[in-house]
């Protein structure tokens, strides 16, 4: 009797202890990302699966992190639209966000100095909550003309400086002017050119989870 206690109690410690380490598994925090953006974020017309969220996560899980990345991209949104609805878009415990906006103020010329007030504002507010921040560079269209387009193109590298942010030089460069990298209009990425993005991004995103 006294052996068949010994054995239960043997089996039941093994038992808690897988238990409870399978609960301390289970319950391992993961490393919680936003991509913030505009459609370049969101995966204008790719599947789900298919955006830069959902690309980059797997990139960062194959690289060994924990990660989750959330889609928190808006076609069509401008600076202005993001530092509307920042606060309601980052949840609690985010720990990073990839700030990507920009281009649609450049296509609807708006200028530069909003731009980069509401970047700033953005940046502002994200770190007071102790969040990081990898900020993806815009460039503006040529056709803007050479004053908007030197103003403009100079925003992301200065704020990247002035709050020592890790910094994608432009956040579409290798599939910008590359159509087989494209969807059909000529501005978005297809899957091959989300692929691109996140090689292009990703040693930016690690460098910002040191």
């Amino acid at each position: 009797m006294q052996h068949i206690f010994k054995s239960t109690g043997h089996a039941l410690a093994l038992f808690v202890a897988i238990w409870c380490g399978a609960c301390g598994f289970a319950n391992a925090q993961s490393i919680e990302i936003v991509g913030f953006g505009d459609s370049l974020m969101a995966g204008y017309e790719l599947p789900e699966g298919d955006g830069f969220p959902a690309v980059l996560q797997a990139a960062l899980v194959a690289a060994g992190h924990n990660a989750h990345v959330s889609n928190a991209g808006v076609s069509g949104d401008t600076t202005t639209d993001g530092l509307a609805r920042l606060d309601w878009s980052i949840p609690d415990g985010t720990n990073l966000v990839v700030l990507e906006l920009g281009a649609n103020d450049a296509l609807r010329g708006i200028m530069p100095e909003i731009t980069a007030q509401n970047l700033d504002a953005m940046i502002v507010s994200l770190k007071n909550r102790n969040i990081k921040i990898v900020l993806a560079g815009m460039l503006a269209p040529p056709n803007m003309g050479k004053e908007y387009e030197a103003k403009f193109n100079a925003i992301f590298p200065a704020l990247a400086a002035k709050y020592q942010l890790p910094l994608i030089p432009f956040f579409t460069e290798g599939v910008t002017g590359h159509p087989d990298l494209q969807l059909n209009d000529k501005m978005h990425p297809n899957r091959n050119g989300v692929d691109v993005m996140v090689k292009n991004a990703l040693p930016h995103v690690l460098e910002g989870l040191k």
